[in-house]
């Protein structure tokens, strides 16, 4: 593949490639969805979160249907193929995203910002009306390895009373204790339990990585959010960009060293 391809994802089932970039997402509701006026491929955080951890920002990805597997509901399979595939060195210099100044976005009490840093990390809190998930908060300083050890294996969750909703309407149809941590108005149904014990924020973080790699570049700044989402990650990453004083493009030579080359080593 060639140097400054960036991501592309194709569909071989109706010959249809496309970008990932914020200008072609397309639907933010239940994940991340990019796609044309004819075709779409649905769930790309998950498989994108491990990508960019892994410093890879030349890629092919070819699919036949609508979606990307959901594998077990997290990256931690990517992470495993990415490992056998293994990685090729381009002669190409590689892109930084810095983060100038303060970029953020509201939905409410809602929110998702960056912020100017030298060393990456995701500060991510939720709060969810549920005896099981209630708040949790999470600060990840961002590395390849922290992102195999610490957020690689949280699996998307969701709650059996939407399940049931959205299989009566045909959809979520592949949905099951095997791909998803599903709780009911009480507990978790997955008999084995929790990854970790706040693996519904460490979730969140994996998603917002996978989100934010859509920037098309490794990004250099904290990011950090409350109750945040598909959406408002998408919003974020158009915000950033709308602005050239938001953040500088820095390339840096390959033989060069470089501080946050580390963390995708």
């Amino acid at each position: 593949m060639e140097s400054n391809t960036g991501i592309l994802f194709c569909r071989s089932d109706v010959g249809m490639s496309v970008k990932a970039s914020p200008e072609n997402v397309v639907n933010t509701q239940m994940a991340t969805v990019i796609g044309n006026s004819e075709y779409y491929i649905s769930t790309i955080e998950h498989l994108l979160s491990a990508v960019y951890s892994y410093g890879i920002d030349n890629l092919r990805i070819t699919v036949d249907s609508s979606e990307v597997p959901v594998m077990d509901g997290s990256s931690a399979s990517f992470c495993m193929l990415l490992d056998e595939a293994g990685k090729r060195v381009l002669d190409e210099n590689r892109s930084f995203l810095i983060i100038k100044r303060e970029v953020e976005v509201r939905d409410g009490d809602k929110y998702a910002k960056v912020t100017p840093s030298s060393k990456p990390t995701y500060d991510f809190t939720i709060d969810f009306d549920h005896p099981v998930i209630g708040t949790e908060k999470y600060k990840f300083e961002y590395s390849k390895q922290s992102f195999i050890e610490e957020i690689s294996r949280a699996r998307t969750f969701g709650f059996l009373k939407d399940v049931q909703y959205l299989r009566s309407r045909g959809l979520a149809l592949g949905g099951s204790l095997e791909n998803a941590v599903v709780l009911d108005d009480n507990k978790i149904l997955n008999p084995e339990g929790l990854r970790y014990k706040d693996e519904f924020v460490r979730h969140k973080i994996l998603d917002a990585i996978g989100d934010l790699s859509l920037l098309g570049a490794m990004v250099i700044g904290d990011y950090k959010s409350f109750a945040g989402s598909h959406s408002l990650n998408h919003k974020l990453t158009k915000e950033i960009l709308k602005d050239p004083k938001n953040y500088e493009i820095k390339t840096i030579a390959k033989e060069k060293s470089f501080e946050s080359q580390k963390a995708f080593a």
